[in-house]
């Protein structure tokens, strides 16, 4: 073969291999997931969002790295609703998973000290119904390794406990809803899916730890990470190194406690708590010390990062250990401080590190836009409440529609019973011992300072009526009279 012969024959090879590269590509790598949820963490308790008593380098340097979402909450102001609402991608309401897990039921409420108040609470489901299928187990279904750290509250019982709801590796996913054990963020910790460390190990490091090998053993196929701080949610400890550090600091800064009036509840207006800025801290290093990894790892590039907490933080009642001024309330409460959440995404090579989306959206979206992220969008209807994230992540609209929320109880924070709504800028609340209504423009009034529902009574008819539409198309259970009330 002459030398034009064979660049002829070699030419027309190569086309033939080039086409059929393009007509067969290759399969295109799925993402790996880190999901981290911190617990009772409120929306002004991080450095990239406002804090400046409590030091948060991690992840704010995270912050710098993501999309930072201003106008992001939970799908109810205490615990187990919302991190049923990220499993399930549902509403609390429409699965009846609507107080924390361990509540007292109306039939109880003899015992408890809501046993005088105008109204009984409404009954809620005590468990994660395991007819509902997971994000993990829909991740599981298309090949990923799953695995749970931290806390899990979404079933008295180990039938509902997450290595029976798609997770691969439990590493202290319980019952329980707080370190319960005689050391408490220390060993011994109690708990019957977490061996005791060495004297000392602290709780936050711990499941870092644990997170950290999940994903070294796995970074040869796509994994689910599921991060869930009990941090930073009570008993108030922290390491003493920490504790000392925030002492020093406040006195550095000069800080001293202000208390407000909510309800009938005292409220912390200042962050000062140096015992909670300790915890804070060491979630943050928790935190950097699992990003740290998947750099070490080289994984960077290809995993999404999210971070959220499960309600507002702690401000009313129980150690009032924050502030989350300029929000009103906290935990327990239907106003912004008890549902706004801190939440960033990272998605390399998507999204525009330090961008900001102020578009409403609430934790029911996860599971959807999960599911877009791993392309398999059509795979599950699961979903039913939530709406992908994904055109927001790329810098487009999406027309999210309006947010829901039924909390019919009595918080231990301090909160009654109410339904809210927001579309828009505006948000409806509704509570059900005298049926008040409080409407609130938040671009205006995002402290919720300034009820103008005489102002604009046709905007509140409007958002009343799209609330009660969706409590009989959710179900929706709700309190009754209360035959001892006083």
């Amino acid at each position: 073969m002459n030398r034009r012969d064979f660049l002829k024959t070699f030419g027309t090879a190569a086309a033939a291999f080039c086409v059929s590269g393009m007509s067969n590509p290759l399969p295109k790598k799925k993402p790996n997931f880190l999901f981290i949820l911190v617990d009772d963490l409120g929306w002004k308790d991080l450095g990239c969002f406002g804090s400046t008593f409590y030091e948060t380098p991690n992840i704010d340097r995270l912050c710098k790295e993501s999309m930072k979402f201003t106008d992001a909450y939970a799908a109810c102001p205490v615990c187990s609703p919302t991190r049923a609402s990220i499993m399930t991608g549902k509403y609390p309401a429409r699965m009846g998973t609507t107080d924390w897990f361990g509540a007292p039921q109306p039939d109880a409420v003899q015992k408890h000290w809501t046993r005088n108040k105008p109204l009984l609470p409404a009954p809620y489901k005590e468990e994660l119904p395991l007819e509902e299928v997971t994000i993990a187990e829909a991740l599981k279904e298309d090949g990923y390794a799953t695995f749970f750290a931290g806390k899990w509250h979404l079933g008295k019982t180990e039938e509902f406990w997450p290595e029976h709801q798609g997770f691969d590796i439990n590493k202290g996913g319980w019952a329980s809803g707080s370190p319960s054990g005689e050391g408490k963020y220390f060993p011994p910790y109690g708990n019957p899916r977490l061996k005791d460390g060495p004297p000392g190990e602290h709780l936050p490091n711990r499941l870092a730890t644990e997170t950290v090998k999940f994903i070294t053993d796995n970074q040869d196929k796509p994994f689910l990470a599921y991060l869930s701080f009990y941090s930073v949610h009570t008993p108030l400890m922290t390491r003493k190194d920490l504790e000392q550090k925030y002492e020093k600091r406040r006195e550095i800064l000069r800080l001293e406690a202000k208390w407000g009036k909510e309800g009938n509840n005292k409220v912390r207006l200042v962050q000062e708590n140096a015992v909670y800025a300790g915890m804070v801290e060491a979630m943050d290093q928790a935190c950097g010390k699992v990003l740290g990894a998947l750099k070490e790892l080289k994984l960077e590039d290809n995993i999404v990062v999210f971070f959220m907490s499960d309600n507002g933080g702690l401000s009313t009642a129980e150690g009032w250990p924050t502030s989350n001024l300029p929000l009103r309330g906290g935990k327990g409460w239907l106003y912004e401080g008890g549902i706004r959440e801190p939440v960033l995404v990272k998605w390399p090579g998507v999204i525009k590190p330090g961008s900001i989306c102020s578009e409403p959206v609430i934790s029911t979206d996860f599971y959807p836009t999960m599911l877009e992220m791993a392309d398999l969008p059509s795979k599950h209807k699961q979903h039913v409440d939530g709406k992908s994230w994904v055109p927001l992540l790329k810098s487009k609209k999406i027309d999210r529609g309006p947010l829901f929320w039924h909390y019919p109880y009595y918080g231990n924070q301090g909160g009654s019973p109410g339904s809210a709504v927001r579309n828009g800028d505006w948000k409806l609340i509704v509570w059900y011992e005298d049926n008040r209504r409080e409407l609130y423009h938040l671009k205006d009034d995002i402290g919720e300072q300034h009820n103008v529902i005489d102002e604009n009574p046709e905007v509140a008819n409007r958002l009343y009526t799209e609330l009660q539409a969706w409590l009989r198309e959710m179900d929706a259970k709700m309190p009754s009279p209360n035959p001892n009330a006083k």
